[in-house]
């Protein structure tokens, strides 16, 4: 007889408990000692059973939100320039969506050549969406392209300009077109309630999602206001969510969105479903090793295709230095196209669906996107929220705790924060981000180490410390190694020798690496010699404190911090 729920979860204890135990972290009940926290606050538990389930699964996507069951989805992609070559590239070869972020008067460029009504088009021009919108339509009339058979999204989103120009939204232009758009162009949406500034500017999944919503209503108000109905008023909406590396987060995430909407169709007496469109993190993109932001963009992908978006655009790996190459466009488009033709990613619906850890998430994080999204309609609805300061305000402290577990390796950024290139050839330096007044402020959560990996390489030679290592390999290899990492971070070299190898004309900085006993014995003594050789600051790899030295390095310590003092002590400035 199979044992049930209860005895598995008993018996999980009791051998996750033995092993605490022999690691010295008997705290208390594994559940407890294992359980990790997430930034809005969520507890997620090391095990999960039936009994975790939900009452209320999280509703499927639809059809006629835009992607068919078991069909792959539009593979969307973004265009800032108008370069009907690379327009090309991508539609020949695996896109059948395009995002359009132009202006007006270029569009007939960049869709030069396109079967207008054959792919999806979605624009992106701000505070001039009305312009763009007539300049794709007089492209179509020019063309002879019926009207009604042009499908997609003309992009007007008030609010989300607002966020990145700090200019006041006027959704009275955006209704109009959604006017325009129930009568006579059934296969396009007026607007894009995107979210994903709140995620850029570091804000959490359930902040993004809350934010969502009550933007969503926001232009759910403004659009029956003009006059549509309500039905037609949600078939003019899409939504844009940012997908990350945390493939279960993202997952999670996108079916929470289409629970909280499901939420606000029950209530406004709408139709249920959302078209979401999944884009990859641009706050999660590295300039330093970018060729990490591949893998990075591939769960992204994965994980949006999983959750059931209805489009992906995938970010070229090089996003963050500017614009992309043929190649790195290539890249971009067929991580989609190979998720879908060679894993078979879209073939099932929902394939994450009846999981008890994903089933409980996406409740747990619907329910704290809604308390978020009733705080916002408390505070006078989205616009008010944003005037106050309330949303900027909540998202900050969410970026400053973000900001700490990153400096302190909580949150590891491979090939930035974790196993640097040092070989890696100098990036021309990332300029600091000057929003304007009252616009969010966007972020990547590297720029921290990157901008201190700048000030390393521009050296003529790249700043060194010394790894003062005591007693044999087996006493010192751990702790030589973590502090290497921890120095390289910051793009500085270490030489490692004992600390009578030490020669203050490569440095003056030097950490004592070895063994706890060994240091009982020797630190203070190796701390004093190498002070009388020449150096000038003496870290310590390890927690004990040891006369003669400065300061310590450590799992869980703050490695920017550390980084800057070094750099600081080898008079490594701007």
């Amino acid at each position: 007889m199979t044992d049930g729920p209860a005895a598995i979860r008993e018996r999980w204890r009791e051998l996750a408990g033995e092993v605490l135990r022999r690691a010295g972290r008997d705290t208390g009940s594994p559940e407890q000692a294992l359980a990790t926290t997430t930034y809005d606050g969520i507890t997620v538990a090391p095990l999960y059973d039936a009994t975790d389930l939900p009452d209320t699964p999280a509703p499927l996507p639809r059809a006629e939100d835009g992607r068919a069951p078991g069909g792959p989805w539009q593979v969307r992609q973004r265009h800032e320039v108008a370069d009907p070559d690379a327009v090309a590239a991508d539609l020949e070869n695996g896109a059948d969506s395009l995002w359009l972020a132009v202006a007006p008067e270029d569009l007939p460029r960049a869709l030069g050549g396109v079967h207008l009504d054959m792919i999806s088009i979605v624009l992106d021009a701000g505070a001039r969406t009305p312009e763009a919108a007539t300049a794709l339509l007089t492209l179509a009339e020019e063309r002879g392209v019926p009207f009604a058979s042009l499908r997609g999204c003309l992009g007007a989103d008030p609010l989300g300009h607002r966020l990145r120009s700090g200019t006041p939204a006027d959704l009275s232009q955006a209704a109009e077109l959604a006017r325009r758009c129930t009568g006579g162009l059934p296969g396009m949406r007026a607007m894009v309630v995107d979210a994903t500034p709140y995620h850029e500017a570091g804000g959490s999944d359930a902040q993004e999602l809350g934010c969502s919503i009550a933007t969503g209503l926001a232009y759910l108000r403004a659009l029956t206001d003009h006059g549509l109905t309500v039905d037609e008023a949600f078939g003019q909406l899409e939504f844009r969510y940012a997908a990350t590396a945390d493939q279960f987060a993202t997952i999670a995430k996108l079916r929470a969105a289409r629970v909280v909407w499901a939420r606000m169709a029950e209530v406004s007496g709408g139709p249920p479903g959302q078209f979401q469109h999944a884009v990859t993190s641009a706050a999660m993109m590295a300039r330093r090793d970018p060729h990490t932001n591949m893998l990075r963009t591939t769960l992204a992908c994965f994980a949006a295709g999983v959750a059931g978006a209805d489009a992906v655009t995938v970010r070229p790996f090089d996003d963050a230095l500017g614009l992309p190459d043929a190649f790195s466009r290539r890249i971009a488009r067929n991580t989609s196209v190979l998720l879908t033709e060679e894993a078979h990613v879209a073939r099932v619906t929902d394939p994450a669906g009846g999981s008890w850890y994903v089933e409980r998430l996406t409740a747990d994080l619907a329910d704290h996107a809604w308390r978020w999204f009733q705080e916002i309609e408390e505070a006078g609805g989205m616009a008010a929220a944003l005037a106050s300061g309330l949303v900027a305000d909540r998202i900050a402290a969410v970026r400053a705790s973000r900001a700490r577990d990153i400096s302190r390796g909580r949150a590891p950024i491979v090939g930035v924060s974790h196993y640097p290139d040092l070989s890696e050839p100098p990036r021309a330096p990332d300029p600091a981000p000057c929003p304007p007044e009252g616009a969010l402020r966007g972020i990547r959560y590297a720029r921290d180490f990157e901008d201190l990996r700048d000030l390393a390489d521009a050296r003529p030679v790249r700043p060194r410390v010394f790894l003062a290592t005591l007693g044999p390999a087996g006493e010192h290899a751990a702790r030589a190694s973590f502090a290497a990492g921890v120095f390289h971070s910051g793009g500085i070299e270490t030489v490692t020798g004992g600390p009578e190898d030490f020669d203050p004309r490569v440095t003056t900085v030097a950490c004592l690496c070895s063994s706890d006993g060994r240091y009982a014995e020797h630190a203070s003594e190796a701390a004093d010699a190498l002070r009388e050789a020449g150096a000038t600051r003496i870290w310590l790899a390890g927690r004990d404190r040891y006369d003669g030295v400065d300061a310590n390095l450590y799992a869980g310590c703050d490695v920017l911090e550390v980084v800057r003092t070094t750099l600081a002590d080898l008079e490594v400035t701007r």
